[in-house]
């Protein structure tokens, strides 16, 4: 299996791509800080040696980066059994909280260009082969703020309902060509934006179960598709 993990050095990305090496699939992650990257590569490799894991530091909030992720990617492929992409995770994204009425400048354009614009110029690199090949499952890692507003959303809650929107269209566009499209919408979930929260009461969920659920999906049959998968802490949203 070859799978494609945007954002993969820590949350969400890294627990996915942990679930997937543990199958012994074929990576190609990325992210932007280089070292945290490759050692997340280190550390995937040393625990589950019969993943082959390929990584490129890539600023996905760029558009010509994120381009040349998938050319790379698309390269990368040419040398594994199959030849083609399995699963392709659109998880990068970056969270400031903040209103629309006061957050800071060009806080919308940033955001967007991270939590949108990658998933939009990636796929649209990667996707002509899918279709080609028709076969292949695509997860967008969306939010519950895509699904309703919040206080002190802003521009992060904005910029995951039009992740929500091009996940949907994208999975219409998709369908006569076996192409499948699905929808993540977690809620609060322990990484690196809950800062040094205790969680020692498992009031909000792990990184691991968001994952589990996207390999849970990805062995499904050809035929079957999980549209979306809504994940909240069992007490509900903070």
């Amino acid at each position: 299996m070859n799978v494609v993990i945007t954002g993969a050095s820590k949350g969400i990305g890294k627990a996915i791509a942990a679930a997937f090496s543990a199958e012994g699939a074929t990576l190609f992650l990325c992210a932007r800080n280089e070292v945290n990257l490759y050692n997340t590569v280190a550390e995937l490799q040393t625990n589950h040696p019969a993943s082959l894991i390929n990584a490129k530091a890539v600023d996905m909030s760029v558009k010509e980066e994120t381009k040349a992720f998938g050319a790379w990617v698309s390269g990368g492929l040419k040398n594994t059994v199959s030849g083609k992409i399995d699963v392709l995770v659109n998880n990068a994204g970056i969270f400031t909280p903040g209103s629309i009425y006061n957050e800071e400048d060009g806080l919308l354009e940033k955001m967007m260009k991270t939590n949108l614009y990658s998933a939009y110029h990636l796929t649209r690199e990667l996707v002509p082969a899918m279709i080609e090949a028709k076969q292949g499952l695509i997860v967008n890692i969306c939010s519950i703020a895509s699904l309703h507003a919040y206080k002190n959303g802003g521009s992060y809650s904005i910029t995951k309902f039009a992740l929500m929107g091009f996940t949907k269209n994208l999975r219409e566009e998709l369908k006569p060509h076996f192409v499948k499209v699905m929808g993540v919408y977690p809620g609060a979930v322990l990484t690196d934006s809950w800062g040094n929260f205790d969680n020692s009461s498992k009031r909000i969920m792990e990184a691991g179960d968001i994952a589990a659920m996207i390999l849970a999906a990805a062995k499904l049959s050809p035929q079957a598709v999980v549209e979306d998968i809504i994940m909240r802490p069992l007490l509900g949203d903070l």
